[in-house]
């Protein structure tokens, strides 16, 4: 045989052993799964389930809009595609009906179907596999309680070569590791019970963490905030940094936001909103105060972001001022300092502060209202003004207030506005 010939065996050799392992990294299973939970009373176990199922916001992917609760069907964009929520309803033919609590523990801990099939991370099993058995468990007890429904599931829809699925193997090596989150003993019940909501049930990251192009989470840059692929909003960061994170928030003003939608700082809006009206609100108030206490925790580390802060030319600013002087002062005050936690302050607020302009934008092109929680059954609302002002004017009018009181976050072009009004009209 020929040296050549040789080189080229090795060379396959060494391919197929590392296609091989992948293979193996990327489907091998958690070996420390651990028993079923104990028996416990089943009316007491469903409870626990229904609240976890509310914790983790279940509905939002598994419901669609004007459809029959966890059917599924409900559409995920991604850069890669379109995948839909499958029915997790108790149906024997299209839902999880024939399912085992082990085939349900399967799914969120290792990321595969019944049988055996790798699940896309649309459903963020990344973070499902931090829940414990025990609440495995409940969320399933509870799943089997609600009615069943019969709507087949809808294939995903994804672009070559993310729709081969066997392809997922290389991913998962690359990008996840199973196992249950461990309680760190060098800290409170109270600041673990919050790491567990926050890192696992809550999946908080698959907003607030940027994603690489593969669409895996850049784990460097852990909860330090990012624009939500496809829906154009910014997940603002989670981290203390003063100027773009929670460093002015107490754990008590993100406890409020989660439990009402409101606080001194900003308000929910957008994707968030949402995530408090139909999830956060439901917190009992001690598992709300973990999440804030947990998340003042993190470092203070500024905003992840690719994006040059511009400068703002003088005459931009004082037209800006006008605007705001003609439109905003009469809710948002002069200085900025808003009214109550009816009309937030813009000082300081997050949401004006945030690398992106994104969200800050979109607001004035669309308006909205926090969302309508127990706590806050009418929330004050916020006009749009996309038809009364141009880009230009919303341009000048959204550098001004984040470049005034303290707020240093930069400029905005009419391109900007321009981009963020056409994926307005998407959405």
């Amino acid at each position: 045989m020929s040296i050549v010939k040789k080189v080229m065996w090795v060379l396959l050799l060494v391919v197929v052993a590392a296609v091989g392992s992948l293979y193996w990294l990327g489907t091998r299973d958690d070996a420390s799964t651990g028993p079923a939970a104990a028996a416990a009373d089943s009316a007491t176990l469903v409870e626990r389930g229904r609240y976890l199922a509310l914790a983790g916001n279940c509905m939002a992917c598994h419901t669609s809009r004007g459809g029959k609760a966890l059917a599924g069907g409900t559409p995920i964009p991604t850069p890669f595609g379109t995948v839909y929520g499958p029915n997790i309803t108790p149906d024997e033919q299209t839902g999880i009906g024939a399912w085992t609590a082990d085939d349900f523990w399967q799914a969120l801990h290792n990321g595969k179907s019944r049988d055996g099939t790798l699940l896309y991370p649309a459903f963020p099993y990344t973070e499902y596999t931090r829940v414990t058995r025990a609440d495995s468990d409940a969320l399933y007890a509870y799943l089997r309680s609600v009615a069943p429904v019969s709507q087949p599931n809808r294939p995903p829809e994804l672009d070559f070569p993310y729709d081969q699925r066997a392809l997922l193997a290389a991913w998962r090596a690359l990008y996840f590791k199973p196992g249950v989150q461990e309680a760190d003993a060098g800290q409170s019940v109270q600041w673990n019970r919050g790491r567990y909501l926050v890192e696992g049930l809550g999946h908080c990251a698959a907003c607030h963490t940027p994603r690489n192009s593969l669409g895996a989470l850049r784990s460097a840059d852990a909860l330090a905030g990012g624009v939500i692929p496809v829906l154009d909003w910014y997940a603002p960061p989670l981290t203390n940094d003063m100027e773009t994170g929670m460093g002015r928030w107490s754990a008590e003003d993100i406890a409020a936001l989660l439990k009402t939608g409101i606080a001194k700082h900003s308000s929910a809006s957008g994707p968030m909103a949402e995530v408090v009206l139909g999830s956060t609100q439901h917190l009992t108030d001690a598992d709300a105060l973990a999440i804030g206490v947990y998340l003042k925790s993190l470092p203070a580390t500024p905003a992840s972001t690719e994006r040059t802060r511009a400068a703002v030319a003088p005459a931009a600013m004082e037209l800006g001022g006008k605007i705001y002087k003609q439109q905003c002062v009469q809710c948002h005050q002069a200085a900025g300092e808003g009214s109550g936690t009816a009309w937030p302050a813009l000082a300081g607020n997050p949401t004006v502060t945030a690398p992106s302009p994104v969200n800050a934008i979109r607001m004035v092109l669309d308006g909205g209202y926090a969302p309508a929680t127990a706590a806050n059954p009418r929330p004050h609302g916020m006009p749009p003004f996309g038809q009364l002002l141009n880009d230009n004017d919303i341009a000048m009018l959204v550098s001004y207030i984040r470049n005034s009181w303290g707020n240093e976050a930069g400029g905005v072009t009419a391109l900007e506005v321009k981009r963020a009004r056409a994926a307005s009209t998407l959405n």
